[in-house]
């Protein structure tokens, strides 16, 4: 990590410690993931990384933002451990800290959002073109351009700009704004 201290991750995610304090590491949570086979490190693991204060093991892995809040991990917890939302607690940290190794998954969440924001659901063309230009490096989106014209062709995407929809949802994120805080 370099730049930010054990401890100061570790009071991030002081909260995440305590909801996986009574996790027995029996394996479930590890099992149960449709995602393991693409971490680095396992659910398991991470849980033991957390519960023994070592924060910058568990930043130094990529396996948190591999979660797809799919549940199955929660659902089967035989301790009744929320280690999904603990899963988004962390990736909440690592964006809050501001982690570079974490950049590319805010600035996809952020575009995400906003495009929802903005026009009550997801305008795939105006939320990829977000989030590639905040990525700031021109070439990554030809990595992306083969996948986009088959995505185009089949009409699984349009290419829709412009406001329709407006503000349906920006009650609900005021609402989520002020519970927030």
């Amino acid at each position: 990590m370099g730049k930010v201290s054990n401890e100061i991750l570790l009071e991030q995610i002081g909260p995440v410690k305590e909801m996986v304090q009574a996790c027995i590491q029996c394996g479930t949570c590890t099992a149960s993931c449709p995602n393991t086979e693409f971490m680095d490190i396992t659910p398991r693991h991470m849980w033991r990384l957390l519960l023994t204060d070592h924060a910058d093991a568990l930043f130094s892995s990529k396996s948190f933002i591999m979660c797809s809040s799919c549940y199955y991990c929660t659902l089967r917890c035989p301790r009744g451990l929320e280690l999904t939302h603990a899963m988004s607690l962390l990736k909440q940290a690592a964006s809050k800290l501001k982690l570079k190794k974490f950049q590319r998954s805010s600035y996809f969440y952020d575009a995400f959002l906003d495009s929802v924001k903005k026009h009550g659901r997801v305008r795939e063309m105006e939320f990829m073109t977000h989030y590639f230009i905040s990525l700031k490096n021109p070439v990554i989106p030809f990595g992306y351009a083969s996948l986009g014209l088959k995505l185009l062709a089949k009409g699984k995407i349009r290419p829709e700009f412009g406001s329709g929809g407006k503000g349906k949802l920006s009650a609900l994120f005021k609402k989520v704004a002020e519970l927030e805080e």
